[in-house]
């Protein structure tokens, strides 16, 4: 893995997409940790809460299109982009690095080719080390754990079939994911136009 910045706070800051200063996600934030103070053990509540307490958009055959961390928790689902955003904003809203990362993962029939699959890189402090986890949600395909050692994401990749993850972790998500949550109101209008590359240069 490599960092797109070396400056932390790049990891760190509010922006548009990702609003962890807007109150109801500051308050949330706050709130899922409750008195925690070990660092890694909020990365994984905060994680696993994202993980299992926003259901993928898909596997609960929403139509809602989020795409900022304030729009997820307010309509309490998303896409996998979409839930690395709100990851994002909880973990920065408490003070931890964290950005975003992307696999190139071949489509579930009848869609054809790629599609970028969307997911963060953590920093942990403890360890002086970053971290990929996946919280797009689990199911019984799925399995993703935040795990300091072994990584462990939601999809397993098969380079025979051009699969692959992209090592840099950005500090902001890439313009066209934003561009295609941003474009549509309805999922399933959404789903045969979700991106296919990064616009990001120097990303592999």
């Amino acid at each position: 893995m490599k960092i797109e910045s070396t400056y932390i706070n790049d990891y760190l800051r509010a922006t548009e997409i990702i609003d962890w200063n807007n109150p109801n996600v500051l308050a949330k934030a706050k709130e899922i940790i409750g008195g925690v103070t070990d660092n890694v053990t909020k990365i994984k509540i905060l994680f696993e809460w994202v993980r299992d307490e926003v259901p993928h958009s898909k596997d609960i055959n929403s139509d809602v299109v989020t795409c900022t961390a304030s729009e997820v928790l307010e309509a309490g689902t998303g896409i996998c982009y979409a839930k690395s955003h709100l990851l994002a904003g909880l973990l920065r809203a408490n003070g931890i690095p964290c950005g975003f990362c992307y696999q190139m993962l071949r489509r579930d029939p009848p869609f054809e080719g790629l599609v970028l699959h969307g997911l963060n890189g953590i920093f942990v402090e403890n360890f002086n080390k970053w971290v990929r986890a996946d919280p797009r949600g689990n199911t019984d395909c799925h399995d993703a754990q935040f795990d300091i050692e072994r990584e462990q994401l939601a999809f397993t990749m098969n380079k025979n079939l051009g699969e692959f993850i992209y090592e840099t972790i950005f500090a902001d998500p890439d313009p066209n994911v934003i561009r295609v949550l941003k474009s549509f109101k309805n999922r399933n209008e959404m789903w045969p136009h979700l991106p296919k590359e990064l616009t990001k240069e120097g990303s592999t």
